[in-house]
């Protein structure tokens, strides 16, 4: 049995060894011939155990509050391309989108002889007032309500300027039999209102009405009081009028526009939140404005 001389060859061995300051240090040698070659690929230390151990905890506490993600985000050359894209468009496709924007608020006239006109005041136009005088003086009804701002002391008496002012106009219009309907302003106003206007026509037993509305407002008007009037049997008809802005014409002022704008979101949220809520019997969240 011959003993291993140090010129013989042996396998790679690796020698572990703890310093002074408790790390571990790991070294790895091959013996050829008597004479110890290092290895690149395995020469890099092994890090500290210590080390190890608070990396993972701190890596398992970590993730329960952050998380590392990768996104990709759009350069501002793009979003200003896309942005010159949308202009063009719109601009080259304005005589479509703006006379259809204006028509879609606007309620298809329909018109026939009625128990009573109900011109909408809740913004003051005497427009309205004129188009009521001529839709009574060609017989379509001879009774004309105006819905007048309620006041804070009396809801049963209607407000004295806001009857006052109502009534100077329907004078100058020449407006015939006015009845002025006090309105308390409970939100949602439309709504309530139609609720009230459907009380007091069921009181004095009037089965059809002209609602008299502005035009942009007037397709708004229109799906409320069907809604609120049709289940009670009362006929409605809708009679938008218009003023200086028309569809074809509403971007020429900075008026026309936030109006067919105010109009339009208005819409919305009536057709898809207050009038679903309504049929379905539960009652949008209603404030009254007095004290």
């Amino acid at each position: 049995m011959q003993p291993r001389w140090s010129h013989d060859k042996v396998t790679p061995e690796e020698f572990c060894y703890h310093t002074a300051d408790g790390k571990v240090a790991q070294s790895e040698a091959t013996v050829t011939d008597g004479e110890p070659q290092s290895r690149n690929a395995r020469e890099q230390l092994s890090p500290p155990l210590k080390t190890q151990t608070s990396i993972g905890q701190a890596s398992r506490w970590r993730r329960h509050f952050v998380y590392r993600t990768e996104c990709i985000k759009t350069t501002w050359k793009f979003r200003l391309a896309i942005l010159i894209f949308v202009i063009l468009i719109a601009s080259l496709t304005r005589g479509f989108w703006i006379p259809s924007l204006g028509r879609s608020l606007t309620c298809t006239e329909e018109v026939g002889p009625s128990d009573a006109i109900l011109v909408e005041n809740f913004d003051p136009n005497y427009l309205l007032f004129e188009r009521a005088a001529a839709l009574q003086k060609a017989g379509l009804s001879v009774k004309v309500l105006v819905p007048t701002e309620a006041s804070q002391r009396d809801p049963e008496v209607a407000n004295t300027v806001s009857q006052g002012i109502a009534e100077l106009m329907a004078r100058v219009a020449r407006l015939q039999n006015l009845k002025i309907i006090p309105i308390r302003d409970i939100e949602p106003i439309s709504l309530n209102t139609a609720y009230q206007i459907r009380d007091f026509l069921t009181k004095e037993r009037l089965r059809s009405v002209i609602v008299v509305s502005p035009a942009f407002r007037s397709r708004r008007s229109s799906l409320v009081y069907r809604a609120v009037l049709r289940p009670a049997g009362i006929q409605v008809y809708c009679m938008p009028v218009l003023g200086d802005n028309t569809p074809e014409n509403w971007t020429a002022t900075w008026h026309g526009i936030e109006d067919v704008m105010e109009q339009f979101i208005k819409l919305q949220f009536y057709r898809f939140y207050v009038l679903p809520l309504a049929r379905g019997g539960v009652a949008a969240p209603a404030r009254s404005t007095e004290p």
